[in-house]
């Protein structure tokens, strides 16, 4: 289980401190939880943070019962946390297999490879050797870091806007990844998502505004107000 408690996150905006995370408080044992609401509300601020690429400036973090709040990235990893971001980072030099073995912390075999491959939808034949470089796309890049993440097997991964970059057809293509993993998966997997599809995936939804926590329930009971308030706003729009 990820617990937050009171986290609060300050930057120095012109030597005035300005406040991202507002005490934020979260207990998430789910297996499927997607983070929503408006741009600049702190969405991507506490992924990160849950990550350990960023500190709190107070409170709390803690998993399955250990504070993990002064514990960095490579700790955290080590404790069962993945980050996936916006923008898939690029190995030159490295092929596609190197990187699933290096997310496994082992050796593995092609068969295994080809299989995890299989799951994201690739083709093994056509990408166990590919350098990951600016030749795949945004969809195949996302999809071989969701497969090093499936390789990891950890107790909780992350992902941040998934669906930032890509075209619709990749997008379809990552709706049923994302369903897959839902499906089989261990642990519990945590996207930062406005995509109502992958809303709609979601045991439960965590609705972050104002660097605060303003809904956090079942997908049932939260999706169907954040889609009224949303053709609420478009109709005004309209109208202006």
């Amino acid at each position: 289980m990820l617990e937050l408690r009171d986290v609060t996150y300050e930057v120095d905006d012109n030597n005035d401190n300005k406040e991202i995370l507002k005490g934020i408080n979260l207990k998430i044992d789910e297996h499927f939880i997607a983070i929503t609401g408006p741009n600049g509300g702190g969405k991507s601020t506490l992924a990160k943070m849950i990550a350990g690429i960023i500190r709190p400036t107070s409170g709390q973090i803690l998993l399955d019962g250990e504070d993990i709040t002064e514990l960095n990235i490579t700790e955290r990893a080590n404790r069962g946390i993945s980050f996936a971001f916006q923008q898939p980072v690029h190995f030159k030099g490295l092929t596609v297999k190197d990187m699933i073995s290096i997310a496994a912390g082992r050796d593995m075999s092609v068969n295994d490879i080809c299989d995890i491959l299989s799951e994201v939808g690739l083709c093994a034949r056509e990408y166990i050797d590919r350098e990951i470089n600016s030749s795949l796309s945004g969809g195949e890049l996302k999809r071989i870091e969701i497969a090093m993440i499936a390789a990891r097997g950890t107790k909780l991964s992350i992902f941040d806007e998934p669906e930032a970059g890509i075209d619709l057809w990749s997008f379809n293509s990552l709706i049923k990844v994302f369903e897959k993993m839902r499906d089989e998966i261990n642990g519990t997997i945590l996207i930062i998502s406005h995509q109502e599809r992958i809303l709609n995936i979601a045991d439960k939804i965590v609705v972050i505004a104002d660097g605060k926590v303003e809904q956090f329930g079942p997908k049932e009971e939260v999706l169907p107000a954040l889609l009224h308030t949303a053709k609420t706003c478009q109709t005004l729009e309209e109208k202006l």
